[in-house]
């Protein structure tokens, strides 16, 4: 099993979950952090990462995957209203092409004739403004959408 208990140094994603390390951060709560891509498909680009530190989907605790799933539904139905985007594609990787060994979920923008085609997927980049605009207007959207299946008497 490649799970690490607890937060790793050598790991960005528990830095910024620690908030060691900087990065924009748009969704937090027990269970998961959301955080804008710092080389996004599409502006918007969101990973979502569980908190505790686990490699692949694999390593992650059956009971565990349906809370964690939860936040990437909520941020993928969120994310059309917030940006203006018509969709979104939903995407995890297991160690091959897994550049940050943290497992986590891309939710992306998309819009028809976006350009993105097959896995050859250009990178694009954010100014400082763009990537805080950005970041607002996802933290906006997602504060205190709920979150399918929990209950205010059970976590999630």
């Amino acid at each position: 099993m490649t799970e690490r208990i607890g937060g790793s140094s050598d790991c960005i994603f528990c830095r910024i979950i620690a908030g060691t390390e900087p990065g924009e951060v748009v969704w937090d709560d027990e269970v998961a952090v959301g955080i804008l891509d710092r080389r996004p498909l599409f502006h918007g680009h969101t990973l979502v990462v569980p908190r505790r530190h686990v490699v692949t989907l694999a390593d992650l605790d059956p009971t565990e995957v349906g809370p964690f799933f939860l936040r990437v539904q909520a941020i993928s139905a969120a994310m059309p209203e917030a940006l203006g985007c018509t969709g979104t594609f939903v995407a995890n990787n297991n160690i091959v092409s897994q550049s940050v060994a943290h497992l986590h979920v891309h939710v992306v923008p998309r819009v028809k004739g976006d350009g993105l085609r097959g896995f050859f997927w250009p990178r694009t980049t954010y100014t400082q403004d763009e990537l805080e605009r950005c970041g607002t207007r996802l933290r906006e959207a997602f504060a205190g959408i709920p979150v399918a299946g929990c209950g205010s008497s059970e976590p999630c």
